[in-house]
């Protein structure tokens, strides 16, 4: 059974057959995929967008690309490589010759994340994108691509000293960063890495206009343990004052090395201008909607204080690996991302109206039936259904977040997706 898009807006949950895999290929199952907003976009699109065939009314796609499962059955060809009962994630920004559009997710009739079973073909084995996840449960494995965007952010910083001509990538060890609108669930992943990440700044200062979001963001990762990390941790709320003058008088008055912004809004890049230091660097890690989309920086301090921008619009393979081996030691927890979760029949109506609900990840178990629900209303619904109440239970235990606990209930307790 999967989601199947065949045109603009045309999403069908349909059960067919797969045939027999070749040696080149391998069969698993799927039980999680976290919908990303370029999933809203390929349905909104249908084969319009760059990466679905022209010919998706006829050969309808799997929808989906951030997922994760467990191998079921192996081709010849990667015996050796590959073992059955392993969990694993995919990396679906493949790059080949010819084809550099084709990603599991948009491209594939056999290969998406919104399915029970699907194909691993020969084009993602030859790239070596299937990614083996030696961690506790299934939907970390499924938020490593989105973390791994968050890492790509990180590594593609870069800095230079002045009479050289040498970029040296990612934040300055040891130094001041600031991630602008970082109270949202990218935001917290960002904080996460940069609190438990191999690199960490000296000081870390997190803005937001949102206070129940910054004080959220303060419970989950609080100053004390970012201090036991070594990093100086600070939320401010910029919709009061001058956030400008705050942060730096955080910084003894100084500039920040590293700004990252996390919303597309002008004003946040007119003020990470303001904040960079010598040789400062920011980040525009938000994509922006609109085409037109122009701020304004200080050229002055460009040439005579080195300010300049990095941007990246997604991570690469090493990216997703290191997203995966963090995520397997527990050193970092995708969970700060979630903030519904549902079955794959609630699947396709929440691809098509993504932009019109809040919060952050909606997580799909897709195996099971169950409504999209978010996870701040598990228990005023626990009130009346013990499933609900359970969940409730079990996330507050994870101060609110989702967990393998969480997850190992849903998979236990949930109804199966009927035929």
């Amino acid at each position: 059974m999967a989601l199947r898009l065949y045109g603009v807006g045309d999403l069908r949950l349909e059960e067919f057959d797969l045939p027999p895999i070749k040696d080149d290929e391998i069969l698993a199952d799927v039980v999680t995929n976290s919908i990303c907003m370029s999933s809203h976009k390929a349905a909104e699109q249908g084969a319009n967008h760059k990466r679905v065939p022209d010919d998706v009314a006829e050969n309808p796609i799997i929808i989906g690309h951030e997922f994760s499962g467990t191998i079921l059955e192996v081709g010849n060809k990667y015996k050796d490589k590959f073992r059955v009962g392993t969990k694993y994630s995919v990396q679906p920004a493949i790059v080949y010759p010819g084809r550099e559009f084709d990603a599991p997710g948009y491209s594939f009739q056999f290969l998406g994340g919104q399915a029970t079973k699907v194909i691993v073909p020969k084009e993602v084995l030859e790239h070596d994108c299937l990614l083996p996840f030696d961690g506790d449960g299934l939907f970390k494995a499924s938020l490593s691509e989105p973390l791994s965007c968050i890492i790509g952010a990180f590594n593609c910083q870069y800095h230079y000293k002045t009479g050289e001509y040498i970029h040296k990538m990612g934040i300055v060890e040891d130094g001041a960063m600031a991630i602008l609108a970082g109270a949202g669930p990218m935001g917290l992943g960002a904080i996460d890495y940069a609190v438990h990440g191999p690199r960490k700044p000296r000081l870390l200062v997190v803005t937001d206009i949102d206070q129940a979001r910054l004080e959220r963001a303060a419970r989950i990762f609080t100053r004390e343990e970012a201090k036991r990390c070594g990093v100086e941790l600070h939320y401010v709320n910029a919709g009061t004052g001058d956030p400008v003058d705050e942060l730096r008088s955080l910084n003894s008055g100084g500039g920040y090395d590293d700004v990252l912004v996390f919303a597309p809004v002008a004003a946040l890049v007119d003020q990470a201008s303001m904040l960079l230091g010598i040789n400062g660097c920011m980040n525009f890690f938000a994509g922006p909607s609109e085409r037109e989309f122009s701020a304004s920086m200080n050229f002055y301090d460009i040439h005579y204080s080195g300010h300049h921008i990095a941007a990246s619009s997604g991570g690469n393979t090493d990216d997703m690996r290191q997203a995966l081996d963090l995520m397997s030691k527990n050193a970092i927890d995708p969970a700060v991302l979630v903030t519904h979760v549902g079955g794959i029949d609630c699947a396709a109506e929440t691809i098509l109206n993504l932009p019109n609900i809040p919060g952050g990840k909606k997580l799909i178990y897709t195996q099971k039936s169950m409504p999209l629900t978010a996870i701040d209303e598990f228990k005023e619904l626990g009130k009346n259904d013990p499933f609900y109440r359970d969940l409730a239970a079990i996330t507050a235990e994870h101060n609110g977040l989702w967990s393998v606990e969480a997850e190992k209930y849903v998979l236990q307790n949930a109804a199966d997706i009927a035929p």
